[in-house]
């Protein structure tokens, strides 16, 4: 199968850090952006024994049908019912099978590997592994053991998200395997490219109540609270309807917290009048393959899901997304936004109906983002990142961008709670102007920028440390200002007004312009260095 340009770049990428003596590489890519394609790509071009792992029987299908398609011959390590998925999989779509159990390459559970009676000493010959949904793989966990089984392979590893809620690190000096991480085009590239389809965020009110909800030690919450809290909201209700009024005739997937709200919300579809059915790790494989092969045919119009389909599922036929589940996790959330975003004939958008708080949470899943293989903090129920927080439009429930004057969606225009304060107006100081505020701002940046006055009777080395003091913060604020002036002119040229772009950079930064012109020089030097590493990653250079 032929990679687009972006896919092949990525592969390109992880020869090269290979060559450069990485052992395992980690490889980032949105979902829908085709990890499987050039993971089976890779595995292609690999000239002796290699092993593709995933730990769930519809992602090990997934896989094994990736290489199909690449013609690659391969063994299916698991249960006999596994084998028999696979092949049903590749009949499916190729109309003949690559699946042969003596063949060099396997695709196995990462649950099979562990018990695999290995006589003829394969795992000694895989010369290269590679491991799906790659933000699991640390070296005390099933995951890392089963790649434990493999002294002699150079590895991959491939996610959308590469981080996990517990805060771990996948780079080797922390808890995982990665030596290196390469990434592809971010999901707003794919989306803007016509590789994903675009999106629309709707917050319905919720009575879901996150504080009563405690996190536990994996960074997430309570499960069986969270099942409580759930049950006691409006929440299971709210989705039927909201899709009954919003979105009925179109296929949607559901995620629930818990077996037993998945039930109570797919008897509320039927109800409804909307085929509905029940995922989940306790389904029979072969019920699993039967429902979702009804889905695609659209005899199953809803798939209400616990922590099934959150990672890996591959639908096309997704046109919205319910989320029922609260979660601490960003990667949670930005997979299961994910599982909308194939594009389809016909399709322009994909809606994710947001329940329970998740994208005002977490931010848009296609908003920038850092990522990194070294341990953080722990996420708790403060938010630790730099993304844009949403406004929820008080009008039809659509969320955007907080930087946005009006809502994409209906036009509403957002009216501030007042003009007092730059947190009152999110850092627009366009709102601001005629205000006291600006103005005792104004005269401390005249304050600054003019020269030194000592107090009278002030000893002279105590007055030249002084105007030293006060030239140096004037120097830092001269190479603030122009780095600002540079990071203005390129959101000028990405189509922003002065009114937007105070905002993204109230957002981004934590400060207004205005006050940051008066910083200190220690704080005004920090802002420069952390705009300008803004710049440098986006190639932007200072006329």
């Amino acid at each position: 199968m032929q990679l687009r340009p972006y896919q092949q770049q990525l592969k390109a990428d992880i020869y090269s850090e290979w060559q450069r003596g990485a052992q395992t590489v980690l490889a980032v890519l949105p979902t829908g952006g085709g990890k499987s394609a050039i993971s089976a790509s890779v595995v292609n071009d690999h000239q002796g024994a290699a092993c593709v792992m995933a730990h769930r029987a519809e992602l090990v299908s997934q896989l094994s049908l990736a290489l199909a398609r690449e013609h690659v011959r391969h063994r299916v390590i698991g249960p006999p019912a596994l084998a028999k998925l696979c092949v049903a999989a590749h009949m499916d779509a190729l109309r003949t099978t690559f699946y042969d159990p003596n063949a060099r390459v396997g695709v196995a559970s990462v649950q099979s590997i562990e018990s695999y009676k290995d006589h003829a000493g394969w795992f000694n010959q895989v010369g290269l592994t590679v491991g799906d949904e790659g933000h699991h793989y640390l070296r005390d966990n099933q995951f890392g053991r089963a790649l434990l089984k493999f002294p002699n392979a150079r590895g991959l590893l491939v996610t959308a998200t590469p981080v996990r809620a517990d805060g771990k690190g996948l780079g080797r000096r922390s808890d995982g395997f990665a030596d290196a991480m390469v990434e592809g085009p971010a999901m707003r590239e794919l989306i803007e490219a016509g590789f994903l389809s675009k999106y629309r965020v709707f917050a319905p009110p919720s009575n879901l109540n996150r504080a009563e909800i405690p996190i536990t030690a994996g960074g997430d919450f309570s499960a069986k609270v969270l099942h409580d809290v759930t049950k006691r909201s409006t929440v299971l209700g709210d989705i039927v309807q909201h899709y009954v009024k919003h979105a009925s005739g179109k296929l949607g997937l559901t995620f629930a917290d818990s077996i037993d709200n998945a039930t109570d919300i797919a008897l509320r579809f039927r109800a409804a009048g909307i085929n509905a059915e029940v995922l989940t790790g306790k389904t029979e494989g072969w019920l699993r393959a039967s429902i979702l092969k009804k889905f695609a045919a659209r005899e199953v119009m809803q798939i209400v899901s616990v922590a099934l389909i959150d990672e890996g599922f591959d639908c096309p036929a997704v046109e919205v997304v319910s989320d029922g589940a609260a979660t601490e996790s960003y990667g949670r959330f930005a997979q299961r936004f994910g599982r909308g975003l194939r594009v389809l004939p016909g399709k322009t958008h994909m809606l994710y109906f947001d329940h329970v708080g998740n994208a005002i949470r977490h931010g848009l899943p296609d908003a920038p983002r850092e990522w990194s293989l070294d341990r953080r903090e722990r996420k708790t129920s403060k938010k630790v990142d730099d993304a844009i927080p949403l406004r929820t439009c008080t009008e039809c429930t659509g969320c955007y961008e907080a930087f946005l004057k009006v809502c994409p969606y209906c036009g509403h225009q957002h009216v501030p709670p007042g003009r007092s304060a730059p947190e009152q107006v999110d850092g627009d100081l366009i709102e601001m102007l005629g205000t006291p505020w600006i103005a005792q701002t104004a005269k401390e940046v005249e304050r600054i920028d003019g020269p030194c006055y000592a107090p009278g009777g002030m000893p002279a080395i105590a007055v030249r440390g002084l105007q030293n003091t006060h030239y140096e913060r004037q120097v830092a604020q001269k190479l603030l200002r122009d780095t600002m002036a540079t990071w203005a002119g390129w959101k000028a040229f990405m189509g922003h007004d002065d009114s937007e772009s105070y905002k993204l950079f109230y957002f981004r930064y934590g400060v207004d312009v205005m006050t940051a012109k008066t910083l200190g020089r220690p704080d005004a030097e920090a802002l420069a260095a952390r705009i300008q590493t803004e710049l440098d990653k986006h190639g932007v250079i200072a006329k």
